[in-house]
């Protein structure tokens, strides 16, 4: 079975040089079957753009750290194959790209295929849903998702505010995904998605990757399972979902985990889950990795 998971960390702890352990290592990978693991190349809580840069810089030598280790990457989702690790490179918060469409083309050719509009800093392209719910794409912003949907790179609206989102949606080239987000019917966290949302972007052929994070997932004082995850799961698929769903751990960035979900080991455990809760095999590899793979195939 392929397994893949849409967003993590790991390069942004390991260029900080956060204390460990680290959520992922290839060992971990391996043992919960990760076929691809996208790795974020994070814009970091200062987003001047000297800061962003030698954030990125540092998450470019920890990335180089890791395959001096063993870890092997790709720029094709495609390549991912069952009993393989592989990782490929996204970047969190399109402010790395700098002011010009052009510098677009040299994380394209670093083997960026994902990029989020925004993380929750207000950017020259769009707002962060933290921020507010009425500013939309910015006239650079929409230049620049065209240019990253011309480059197949897939636009990722988590973190990005409802009007942005609809703008992608509305005015530009290709159906956007969702790396790391979850269902605000469930949890009322500005960071998720609402039904009408998920609705829209499941019709023109989007992704979710649904997030691991306790936060997004339920209330504070409600516990948090492996249940909790496959509930976001189920409502996406009442929503159109089916078959354009899969995961989107955030490990590594996430302060928290629900019970039984501590890192990519513990993979097995949720396909389980879904197992139980009567999900067919056909459905559990589509969840697990088909769905991500089907989603570049459509862009």
């Amino acid at each position: 079975m392929i397994l893949c998971d849409a967003h993590a960390d790991t390069l942004f702890r390991m260029a900080e040089k956060h204390e460990g352990p680290y959520d992922l290592s290839l060992e971990r990978l391996k043992k919960g079957g990760v076929s691809l693991q996208v790795l974020a190349l994070f814009v970091g809580m200062d987003n001047k753009p000297q800061m962003v840069k030698a954030h990125v810089g540092r998450m470019l030598q920890a990335m180089d750290s890791l395959i001096q280790t063993g870890w092997v990457k790709t720029d094709d989702p495609q390549t991912a194959k069952a009993g393989e690790t592989r990782f490929m490179l996204s970047v969190e918060g399109s402010e790395v790209f700098g002011t010009d469409i052009a510098g677009i083309t040299a994380f394209r050719e670093l083997g960026v295929r994902m990029a989020a509009v925004t993380w929750n800093h207000e950017n020259l392209l769009a707002t962060p849903a933290v921020i507010n719910q009425t500013d939309g794409l910015k006239p650079l912003g929409l230049k620049m998702v065209r240019e990253m949907q011309r480059l197949k790179i897939a636009v990722d609206v988590s973190h990005l505010n409802i009007p942005g989102f609809y703008d992608i949606l509305n005015r530009t080239d290709a159906p956007p995904l969702a790396s790391h987000s979850c269902c605000h019917a469930l949890c009322g966290h500005p960071r998720n998605l609402k039904d009408d949302q998920l609705k829209e972007l499941f019709r023109q052929g989007g992704y979710v990757g649904v997030n691991f994070y306790p936060s997004f997932l339920t209330d504070w004082d409600e516990p948090c399972t492996i249940d909790t995850v496959i509930d976001h799961i189920d409502h996406m698929h009442q929503m159109g979902g089916e078959g354009k769903v899969g995961f989107g751990s955030d490990f590594d960035g996430i302060s928290s985990k629900p019970e039984g979900l501590n890192d990519p080991s513990d993979f097995p455990r949720l396909l389980d889950g879904l197992r139980k809760r009567g999900y067919t095999k056909e459905s559990i590899r589509a969840i697990a990795g088909e769905s991500f793979l089907n989603y570049y195939k459509r862009i």
